[in-house]
């Protein structure tokens, strides 16, 4: 069947999880008319329950999810525990130890990613967003080289059509779409594969870091264990491609018995625990070429958002992260775009620039993470050469896997100057050393220098969500390319450098 439709809406989004429905309630927030069709009725099943603070904090308070995931009782995730390397017993990581994260932002979530994006979607409805689930889209509409909407089937089979300024694609990585904006390039050096299930009845780590994600190497590759409640642990083991063999040959269910077994750590852990059998968590599923990065994030008319553009191997839980930092930049662009200011080309140029250096970045960190004959000092002195900090090893470790690096010294003293605000009470408690349990990872450092140029948009996000009542507070952001743009002061748009020096001068009376 199929028939038309005269609508036209300012933005189509392709996909609610959490990328396009970022960025869908963010350019909903400026005013503009979105669509988004969403092909699965949610809440459904979705892997990658890991998030980092700089979503919860930064890019959850803009979307104004802040409360809800709060009262979600997600477990709390104060860092990672990781039995990696040379040393043959786990060590521990705290996001506190991070000067840019001590006192309330601290801290992410392990989340039931069916509740986190039922959440997030069903924010997007409330800020506007005219959100259509069981609606599969099946192309792109063109027109003289500039897509300008989507042919979709309804829930009912019927096809339309539906015309808008723009496309934002984040159906995920077994889409399609991707294909008529670029080529997708599978990582040369990341060829592994996912073996995951669910498990009840789990042990936990020692208190305070029971929610933290439980990392561990062993002989043919590593195991992660993410407690998602008291009792619901999700685990997963990543081999080299070359290991496949051994679930082909003995099955999904006896090759994860014989993986767990062959590490003593996680054995151990899961020594009382059955593996669930029904429901969304009751399959064992498998993954494989999941880490890729696309030729071009966008091309006239369309944007790729989170899976639809790249992903990297999941050792330090960045998928989240990246979907919706991606979503913020796409929505600053098209936002910009819709209000008439700059041209398409610098505002897309500043998206993929962006992002790609925020996935290339970690695609180079967690290279470095491969390398199983290291302590752990290693890869903390990698993270801080790899970033061109002068600050602690370890500090930059944190800071990279936490998402939070940057150059926001100003930010930070700006968050500091409000009257009375949240955020001042977390620089209080980050001018004196983070005081750990015993068995805690304990590192000492002097120096109080901030970091260089990379990452840097996660740590504004967190600041700016901080001072969103008070955004004259904000100091002007330096571009992180040369002629590059800048966030606007409602950080849903980009400012050209000039324009940015010209209403700081304003504001200052200069």
């Amino acid at each position: 069947m199929s028939g038309t439709t005269d609508q036209q809406f300012d933005v189509v989004v392709v996909g609610g999880g959490p990328g396009g429905s970022t960025t869908a309630t963010l350019i909903a927030q400026a005013g503009h008319r979105v669509l988004l069709l969403e092909k699965e009725r949610f809440p459904r099943y979705q892997i990658g329950e890991s998030l980092l603070p700089s979503t919860v904090h930064g890019i959850g308070a803009m979307l104004g999810v802040t409360k809800e995931l709060e009262e979600a009782n997600f477990p709390v995730k104060r860092g990672g525990t990781f039995r990696w390397g040379t040393n043959p017993e786990p060590w521990t990581f705290t996001f506190a130890l991070s000067r840019k994260l001590a006192g309330p932002t601290s801290t992410a979530y392990q989340v039931d990613r069916a509740r986190f994006d039922d959440i997030l979607l069903n924010n997007a409805r409330r800020h506007g967003v005219e959100v259509r689930e069981e609606h599969e889209v099946l192309a792109l509409e063109e027109e003289g080289g500039r897509v300008c909407g989507v042919r979709f089937r309804d829930v009912e089979g019927t096809e339309h059509t539906v015309r808008s300024s723009y496309v934002v694609v984040a159906a995920g990585n077994t889409d399609s779409l991707y294909k008529t904006v670029a080529t997708r390039e599978l990582s040369d050096f990341f060829q592994n594969v996912a073996l995951f299930g669910y498990y009840e009845g789990g042990k936990r780590l020692p208190a305070p870091n029971e929610g933290n994600i439980l990392c561990a190497a062993f002989s043919d590759g590593w195991i992660w264990y993410i407690p998602l409640s008291d009792t619901l642990t999700s685990v997963g083991v990543v081999l080299s491609r070359d290991r496949i063999d051994v679930i082909q040959k003995r099955g999904r269910e006896e090759a994860m018995a014989q993986f767990i077994a062959s590490c003593p750590l996680i054995a151990d852990y899961l020594s009382d625990a059955h593996r669930v059998t029904e429901g969304m968590y009751g399959k064992l599923r498998v993954r494989k070429d999941y880490s890729y990065c696309n030729t071009s994030f966008w091309r006239p008319g369309v944007a790729l958002v989170g899976d639809a553009a790249c992903f990297i191997d999941p050792v330090f839980s960045t998928g989240v992260h990246l979907a919706t930092y991606s979503g913020v930049l796409a929505a600053r662009s098209i936002n910009t775009r819709l209000k008439g200011e700059l041209t398409e080309e610098a505002c897309f140029t500043e998206f993929e620039k962006r992002y790609r250096r925020e996935y290339e970045l970690f695609n180079q960190f967690l290279q470095s993470m491969y390398e199983l004959n290291r302590e752990e000092s290693s890869y903390f002195w990698e993270a801080r050469k790899l970033l061109g900090t002068e600050q602690s090893d370890a500090q930059a470790f944190v800071d990279l896997v936490a998402g939070v690096s940057g150059p926001d010294r100003e930010l930070f003293d700006s968050a500091a100057r409000r009257p009375s605000n949240q955020f001042r009470d977390a620089l209080k408690q980050a001018s004196r050393p983070e005081v750990m349990d015993e068995g805690d990872l304990v590192f000492q450092g002097s120096d109080t220098r901030l970091l260089g140029d990379v990452l840097h948009e996660a740590t504004e996000l967190q600041v700016r969500a901080a001072l969103a009542d008070t955004p004259e507070l904000l100091p002007e952001p330096d571009p992180q390319f040369p002629g590059g743009l800048v966030p606007s002061r409602d950080g849903l748009h980009w400012r050209s450098q000039a324009t940015a020096d010209s209403t700081a001068e304003s504001a200052t009376g200069r």
